[in-house]
Parts: C-alpha cells; structure tokens; sequence
C-alpha cells in the first residue's frame, strides 16, 4: 500500500504521525501488480487532531467501488467510533474518507486495517472462486 503524505506540513496545523502503509503479502510476491505504487495515492487532509484518533484521507482515482466497501470494514473495527467517505464531485477521480477512533488506535491505523482486512476479504473470495471453477462442479446450461 502508498504511504500516506500529511499537506499540514509548513501550514501551522498539527501533524499527524506517519505511518508506512506496507503489505507484507505484496512485498512478499504473493500479489500481482501491474504498476507503479504512487506514493500520492493517499492524503492526510488539513484539520486531523493532534492525537491522530481522527483524521481526514483523500485516496485518488478511486469512488464508490472502494469506499463503500473499505467503509464497512473499517467501520467493523471496534476501536472505531465514525467512518465515512464522500465523491466530492462526479468529475473528480477522488475520493474523502473521515476516520475517527475511540483513542485506543491512530486512524491511520484504523485505515491500514481495513485496507488489509479488505484484501484479505477479497483474497478469500479469489480463492473461493477458483477452487469452484477447478472444481468444475457448476452448470453450463443457460436458463
């Protein structure tokens, strides 16, 4: 996963520590991935409090697709208290993404784990999938 960038930086905001966003899986070789990692992917938007336990991300070129979804597992994290995103703009290959957290975890930690339960989430389905299409145990007939 992208690092995460802080734009407080010479505003006079309070930052917010910095945590690398790395996937053993991938460091690993377990995943394909086609390009580069662009380490702007994720942003920590101006106003994120000074403990970390809430902040806001811009994640860039994705939408709903990603957000709902990476919305509702986070937001099965008991240590979050609020998760939420919106599409600024139809226009816009953007995507907001508010975390806030009871104080025990950062909300960057709150988002790296729900990026990895995500994948492993999808990992699982992939797998699934597979082992049923090897399988062979399906109908070919359309109905």
């Amino acid at each position: 996963m992208p690092s995460a960038t802080n734009e407080n930086e010479g505003t006079g905001s309070p930052e917010v520590p910095q945590e690398e966003f790395v996937d053993q899986e991938m460091a690993d070789g377990e995943f394909e991935f086609d390009g580069e990692i662009d380490p702007n992917k994720i942003q920590i938007l101006p106003g994120a409090s000074e403990d970390g336990t809430a902040a806001s991300f811009r994640i860039l070129q994705e939408d709903h697709t990603l957000g709902n979804a990476l919305r509702y597992m986070i937001m099965k994290n008991p240590e979050v208290e609020f998760c939420g995103y919106s599409i600024p703009h139809p226009s816009e290959a953007a995507m907001n993404l508010r975390i806030q957290t009871y104080g025990e975890i950062t909300a960057i930690q709150a988002l790296e784990k729900g990026l990895d339960d995500l994948l492993d989430l999808c990992s699982h389905v992939e797998d699934e999938y597979r082992k049923a299409v090897e399988a062979g145990d399906y109908s070919t007939v359309e109905p």
